[in-house]
């Protein structure tokens, strides 16, 4: 206990707000950061996997040749092999008009796309595994294909799941109002087929899995890449039989996801199943032609979307019809009415809407299965919502930013019901747009865009807003009908005797940082030193209900739960000090780990807290003491909305059809900012992300099913020299009833870059009366719309 000059000391500054550094950094950048594929137990045998390479068929023989004769391999096995072993992962979901399909280590008597798995092969190296997939041959009697969704949807189309008795095995519908007399009665109806087109998530690490089976313990330890560490031991907890204390999912550090990891795949079961049955530790790790042939992909929904207007602007009515293909299976835990069912529930976007009605329709095709992606669904419904915004303006005269104006629910009208039934609680939908156009002088950039085109250039401005619905609570699933608990998160925080903070949680950061955003809010709300706290996450393990990382949801919820928690274990530490001080608790104030009286000079540290409470005996009475620590758990319960309006300038060379992004702009609302760094990064990255699915990024398959972006020469990704800078406007709207005020904004860049993109190309190509319907816009695209649109009118290309 010490006393201080209480005129000239003064609290540390709130770390929340601050841009600090990323603490998780100095292990990463220095290459001792520790990943699935950094781990070999002893004993450890290596996995390879013999893939189908048709897209639909039934599995007549598999023969082995002389595989088992390679030096270092150990076993072989088929479906057959499994047999008895398991259970399958069911997706299962309260929705009508729902099938879920069982989900298998193997193929089992049949394959549904190019890469499903077939054989396993374990060798002491992946040298010697892979090289006895040489030997291995499987014949299939080929079955016909449907490959688009247009051609799976008929009532005569090949069936991949029979025991379904179709294609189509999520259907829903969302209405409010009589859409169809508001269509056939307005002034102004413009309307288009609009398509993302296939794409995935290509993680700097693939994935990656290790398995090991403890025969003393007759327990299970999955060190898995995957973001939902809680989720993945729950549904293999069921599929072996095994209670969750002999079972646990770790996720170390993990290089990425982008969705991509957030699902159950074939190989996490089949390395747990092996290494029970071997006894020995058993190694997964995909190469990029497997990452990009099997895990899991995104969009490629077909969105039928009309707009009503009346001839000041004002939204009338708005329709859309959606097939999204959502590939062999409904994804694990998430379903296959993830995408398509949120394309058509977040179409009305920000927008005050009284007459809608959304019908999609989710088709199986002989494709990787369709899963989580930055953005989920919100990237094409912003898109085709954006589209026909600015389609509708441009058909009456008006301004796009004024169109916007005139539509976007305002301050007043919040909470505000959506005509699809999501509740936007509050944000700063009007102020985001009037944010992004200040930034970038929007009047001037109008004049310089016009100038352009007298000199004959293609150059055009194009904007997109956006709301997503962040940090959900419990009232709904993230998806649809879901039965899992994906609303609530819990903090376990404690003080040990030394007055070193741990807080553990059931998140599993990726690369958000979420090390420092948490320990930012711990030592606020605590008011100890942020370089005490140790943030603890992606072990299932670790609090009693976990469930991972995903859908913008870690900072509202374990932030919340951290926040709560912190208050908690704060109280302790104030009551302990008070008695400790002969100070009225109500006198003391913590910061910066000391405890001050702000009526005398008497301050402690939390160290001395601590070691009063744990280590000194008799220096607080038996009946007062308290251990230093709680466990609360958060719950949002409706979520939070997040917001923003991003704008672009492009120009489209008239030369190679290439588009240059010239100028960004994006003013996001993501409430009360912890590390405002941080949050420029998220920005910054998810608009590179959403520039890639707006010009490049493209998965194709041919009409016999067969992948054809099978590598990164096929597949392209945007690289620095196509992302320009990029301004950013923060505007932190106030959130009154969430725990801290913060706002989920992981996925925001991915949302809103690729509809203002579409629209700025459309406003460049505008003169040739070019509307652009399908992303990506690649040159090869562009050139055959410039040269159908130079046909329509007579002209010579």
């Amino acid at each position: 206990m010490t006393s201080f000059d209480s005129s000239s000391a003064e609290l540390r500054p709130k770390m929340v707000g601050q841009r600090i550094k990323r603490t998780e950094d100095r292990r990463l950048l220095t290459g001792v950061g520790r990943y699935v594929d950094d781990m070999t137990p002893q004993g450890t045998l290596h996995l390879a996997i013999r893939r189908s390479d048709i897209p639909h068929g039934r599995i007549r023989k598999i023969d082995v040749g002389d595989s088992l004769s390679i030096p270092g391999v150990v076993a072989i096995f088929d479906a057959s092999d499994l047999e008895g072993e398991l259970k399958p992962a069911v997706p299962t979901s309260t929705m009508k008009n729902y099938y879920a399909t069982p989900i298998w280590p193997l193929a089992r008597g049949k394959v549904r796309y190019v890469g499903e798995p077939v054989v396993a092969i374990l060798a002491e190296s992946r040298y010697a595994a892979e090289d006895a997939l040489e030997f291995i041959s499987v014949e299939y009697d080929p079955l016909p294909v449907a490959v688009r969704q247009t051609d799976a949807v008929a009532d005569d189309a090949p069936l991949l799941h029979e025991e379904a008795g179709t294609n189509v095995i999520i259907s829903r519908e969302f209405a409010r109002g009589d859409v169809d007399k508001a269509i056939s009665e307005a002034p102004v109806v413009v309307k288009g087929r609009f398509r993302m087109t296939r794409k995935t998530a290509v993680s700097m690490e693939p994935r990656a899995y290790l398995a090991e089976w403890d025969r003393r313990q007759l327990s299970l330890t999955l060190h898995s890449s995957t973001n939902i560490p809680g989720i993945i031991r729950d549904v293999l907890s069921e599929c072996f039989d095994i209670p969750g204390t002999r079972l646990r999912v770790v996720a170390p550090d993990v290089g990425g996801s982008f969705g991509g990891k957030g699902s159950l795949y074939h190989e996490e079961i089949l390395v747990c199943a092996i290494a029970r049955k071997l006894g020995r530790p058993i190694k997964f790790t995909t190469d990029r032609l497997e990452d990009l042939s099997s895990t899991s992909q995104a969009f490629d929904e077909l969105m039928d979307v009309e707009l009503a207007v009346d001839r000041d602007g004002k939204l009338l009515g708005l329709r859309a019809d959606v097939i999204g293909d959502v590939g062999a299976y409904s994804i694990y835990p998430w379903t296959a009415a993830l995408e398509p069912v949120q394309v058509v529930s977040f179409l009305p976007g920000p927008y005050r809407l009284e007459h809608y009605r959304g019908r999609i329709r989710g088709v199986l095709t002989p494709k990787p299965p369709t899963g989580p992606y930055r953005g989920v669904g919100r990237p094409s419904s912003t898109f085709a919502m954006e589209r026909v915004i600015e389609m509708a303006a441009r058909k009456i005269g008006l301004d796009p930013v004024e169109m916007r104006r005139r539509n976007l629910v305002t301050s007043e009208e919040f909470p505000y019901r959506t005509a699809s039934g999501i509740i936007w609680d509050k944000s700063a939908f009007q102020e985001c747009l009037r944010a992004a156009c200040d930034l970038v002088s929007y009047d001037a950039l109008v004049r310089e865009r016009d100038q352009a085109r007298a000199e004959g250039r293609w150059v055009g401005i194009g904007l997109a807003s956006y709301a997503e619905l962040t940090g959900i609570g419990s009232r709904i699933s993230v998806a649809p009908g879901m039965p899992i608990n994906t609303g609530t998160e819990t903090s376990s925080i404690r003080i040990d005797a030394t007055g070193a903070v741990t807080a553990a949680f059931g998140i599993s950061s990726h690369g958000q940082g979420l090390e420092t955003t948490l320990a930012q809010v711990i030592a606020d709300e605590m008011g100890c030193k942020m370089d005490d706290v140790t943030v603890q996450h992606g072990d299932s393990a670790m609090v009693p209900m976990s469930t991972g990382t995903y859908a913008s949801r870690s900072a509202v919820l374990a932030g919340g739960a951290a926040t709560l928690s912190s208050r908690v274990v704060k109280a302790k530490v104030l009551r302990a000090a008070a008695y400790l001080m002969k100070q009225p608790v109500e006198d003391l104030e913590a910061s910066g780990g000391i405890i001050r009286s702000r009526s005398s000079n008497m301050s402690m540290t939390f160290k001395e807290v601590a070691h009063a409470v744990y280590s000194k005996m008799g220096s607080i009475p038996r009946e007062q003491r308290e251990d230093l620590v709680a466990s609360e758990t958060y719950d949002p319960y409706l979520g939070t909305a997040c917001s923003a309006t991003h704008l672009a300038m492009v120009e489209v060379d008239r030369n190679t059809y290439g588009v240059k992004i010239k100028k960004f702009a994006v003013a996001e609302d993501c409430g009360r900012i912890i590390n405002p760094m941080i949050v420029d990064g998220q920005v910054q990255g998810g608009v590179a992300q959403g520039i890639g699915a707006a010009l490049l990024e493209e998965i194709v398959y041919d009409e016999q099913g067969q992948f054809v972006t099978a590598s990164l020469a096929d597949y392209l990704l945007p690289v620095a020299t196509d992302v320009p800078n990029i301004g950013i406007v923060h505007v932190e709207a106030d959130l009154p009833n969430n725990v801290g005020g913060f706002r989920g904004m992981g996925e925001g860049g991915t949302i809103g870059a690729p509809a203002a993109i579409a629209n700025a190309i459309s406003d460049a190509l505008s003169p040739l009366g070019i509307e652009v319907e399908t992303l990506p816009a690649t040159p090869e695209r562009i050139f055959q719309m410039v040269r159908a649109a130079q046909a329509t009118k007579g002209t010579a290309t």
